[in-house]
């Protein structure tokens, strides 16, 4: 059983990973993202928030678990109770043919959509806690008096009053930071807010009262930011995910009514107005209009659109109302899958974030051993328990984690995000690194190196036929079948402009091809055995053969170019059709392999030596009888949004269905990798800067608390630039 749940009012990233690690211990089974506050268990066990909840407040206090489906409803109560109030002018029941259809509906969902995005905020800005307020107020006045007491310490007068200032000063800064930390003693564990006030009590003990005040005001400063950067990195990443529209406009008699969008069934008419985005999978029954789909698939072009055209979930209506018949329920349309699929993510987590939850288990202990050592060890020897134990606390304050336990986790998010708007959707931090990594690609053919159109090459008649004769025979056999062939056929009889006579008694051979009758005679198009081309045949006699070829995606010639730039060492085109078939398609296509006549356990092995040759492969397909080699590569990436099976089997989606995005994906994974390793390198390299500066008597204690707070709040700004990066 999965349970799912919102830890609110969680901002310490290492008592995430310490309540992550206590509920792995309890249930085994768990997920946490710190970027998302999605905590996720399997267990047997039925009814567990309340000790869930337990086990949160014996780490820390203030955290609140709420079931996911309550939180979302209230979300989603907000919503409809500020829709609800910026709609009371009436903006349902419009005529189906209202000639002012377009300029309202202009007017009324542009300030719709104002509005909702600001009732949004403006909700969660009630909802935050007033504390926030508050902590600004008293920092503000410890910072007036942290500088009346500076600068009384510099001129060195009235040192009572400056004590008393100093006092005055770190109460206001960090009267809570002090509760949590003596809490936290009493718990039997060390974080920063214990570190922070054994060091500021030591500090004023030693009678260094200016030194603890600056600690405590900077600390206070620190942890400010960091939660407002936290927040307004989980914002933006929320922004990426908010593509689902909670309204739809139902279409009957004649007149369109709200409704939400989650209870729409199946084949309902909606209406799309113009400025607005669509709610669910649908086909265009009536209008025409352009489409922005960029929040899909990445594509900032937009695209006509008219009836018969198929509208998925989260496009934008640009420009005309529209009306759709509706395909797909709310639970199964684009955008909600996108959404599921970017939610999920955040669990899936990276090897450097599992690395660092481990690193920060080894690491806090040690640290306080070695100030222990630093404390106890020189001070036997010279006698300075004062420098010696001022010297361990700078150390102590330098040593917290915070800044690689909050950004690394962050970084892996921020470039999931930046992934998901440029068309590509990476289930997990693992799989950021897994293709970052990669050494080669391996494709399918059709549908993925080729579009599935095919079009005639060559018709070869034979005896008395002339090749206009053949592929009119042809086509008129094919009339009636959907198969790409029959496409190909009509499209070049319109463009040679033959004309195709209706036959009678159509009949499709499964696997075979199709017959049809011209008067006494019986016109047949199927394949040849053991040879290319498709077959025309009068009465079983063969009096022509028709050549085909595929066409290869636009964009595949570049998209495998730049990824040999990227230094991928093979690229190889696996198939299930015959190798000269393959062959054809990849001629002039930069490939250093190609594989035809596979089955689906063949591709797998393929695959399974190319991991063994370049130590890891990627795998790009998109049908169903792709499921078991997505899931037996390195890494298996899904084109499009088409098939459910390859979909669940693949680590990644191009949503766009597009090669064009998968340099990008690269691109996107190389950096949000580099940038973790930026800010674990920064992170250790300041830390150990300060501890070897603390151990020569040159580092002030308010200089630890910068590379505490200060590199975690850069660390922080770094990560959250991956989801304004615009990557080509």
């Amino acid at each position: 059983m999965k349970h799912e749940f919102i830890l609110e009012g969680l901002h310490c990233a290492n008592c995430a990973a310490k309540i992550e690690a206590k509920l792995e211990k309890r249930y085994g089974d768990v997920r946490f993202s710190f970027a998302t506050l999605e905590l996720e268990i399997h267990t047997d066990e039925t009814d567990i928030r309340d000790e869930v909840q337990q086990i949160v407040d014996s780490i820390e206090d203030g955290v609140t678990v709420v079931p996911k489906d309550e939180h979302d409803q209230h979300a989603h109560d907000e919503h409809d109770h500020h829709h609800a109030h910026d709609c009371s002018d009436g903006c349902c029941d419009h005529d189906h043919h209202d000639h002012h259809d377009h300029h309202d509906h202009h007017d009324h969902h542009d300030h719709h959509d104002h509005h909702d995005h600001h009732d949004h905020n403006k909700a969660e800005e009630k909802n935050a806690p007033d504390s926030s307020k508050i902590k600004v107020i008293l920092l503000s006045a410890a910072a007036v008096l942290f500088i009346a007491a500076f600068v009384l310490h510099i001129l060195g007068k009235h040192e009572m009053i400056c004590n008393i200032l100093s006092i005055l000063s770190a109460v206001l800064a960090g009267y809570d930071v002090v509760i949590k930390g003596v809490k936290s003693i009493f718990k039997r564990r060390i974080d920063e807010t214990t570190l922070m006030t054994v060091a500021v009590i030591a500090a004023m003990v030693l009678g260094e009262f200016v030194e603890g005040a600056a600690v405590m005001v900077l600390f206070g400063i620190g942890e400010l930011l960091e939660d407002k950067a936290v927040e307004k990195s989980r914002r933006d990443i929320r922004k990426l995910a908010d593509i689902r529209p909670d309204v739809a406009y139902i279409v009957e008699n004649g007149k369109s009514r709200e409704a939400r969008a989650e209870d729409v069934t199946i084949g309902t008419i909606l209406k799309i107005p113009p400025h607005t985005r669509v709610p669910l999978d649908g086909i265009i029954t009536e209008g025409s209009t352009t489409i922005d789909a960029s929040s899909l698939t990445g594509e900032s072009e937009p695209v006509d659109a008219t009836v018969g055209a198929e509208l998925l979930s989260g496009m934008m209506n640009n420009d005309n109302t529209v009306y759709l018949r509706t395909t797909k329920a709310y639970a199964d349309s684009a955008a909600t899958r996108i959404v599921k699929l970017v939610e999920e993510s955040a669990k899936n987590k990276g090897n450097h974030e599992k690395l660092i939850t481990r690193f920060a288990a080894v690491y806090t202990p040690v640290m306080i051993g070695l100030a222990l050592a630093i404390a106890i060890i020189p001070s036997l020897i010279t006698g300075d328990w004062a420098g010696w134990i001022h010297k361990a606390l700078v150390c102590l304050v330098a040593s917290c984690p915070c800044s690689i336990v909050i950004s690394v986790p962050l970084s892996y998010y921020a470039g999931i995000g930046a992934a998901s708007k440029e068309g590509v959707l990476i289930k997990g931090g693992r799989y950021v690194d897994d293709i970052a990594n990669i050494r080669s690609f391996a494709f399918d053919k059709t549908g993925t190196i080729t579009d599935n159109q095919i079009s005639i090459k060559e018709i070869i008649p034979m005896g008395s036929y002339t090749a206009a004769e053949i592929a009119a025979s042809a086509a008129a056999a094919e009339a009636h079948s959907a198969h790409p062939v029959a496409h190909a056929l009509r499209a070049y009889c319109k463009e040679q402009n033959i004309s195709i006579e209706e036959l009678k008694e159509h009949r499709e051979i499964s696997s075979h091809g199709v017959t049809a009758l011209r008067g006494s005679d019986t016109i047949t198009v199927c394949k040849r055995e053991g040879k290319p081309g498709i077959s025309v045949q009068l009465n079983d006699k063969e009096i022509g053969v028709i050549t085909l070829i595929e066409h290869i995606r636009s964009e595949a010639p570049d998209a495998l170019k730049e990824l040999k730039a990227l230094g991928i060492q093979k690229t190889v085109m696996l198939s299930g059709d015959k190798q000269e078939a393959c062959r054809n398609v990849a001629q002039g296509l930069p490939l250093d392999e190609v594989h035809g006549e596979l089955l689906p356990e063949d591709k797998v092995k393929t695959v399974e030596k190319l991991i063994n040759d370049c130590g890891s492969c990627a795998f790009v397909g998109d049908g169903i009888n792709d499921a078991p080699v997505l899931s037996r590569a390195t890494c298996g990436i899904a084109m499009g949004l088409g098939s459910d099976a390859a979909i669940e089997s693949a680590d990644m989606v191009l949503s766009a269905g597009s090669l064009r995005s998968l340099p990008r994906a690269v691109r996107i994974a190389r950096k949000t990798l580099s940038t973790v390793k930026a800010n674990i390198t920064f992170s250790l390299i300041v830390k150990a800067v300060i501890i070897i500066l603390a151990i020569m008597n040159i580092a002030p204690l308010w200089l630890a608390v910068f590379s505490d707070t200060g590199v975690c709040l850069i660390c922080i700004l770094n990560a959250v630039r991956l989801i304004r990066t615009k990557i080509k």
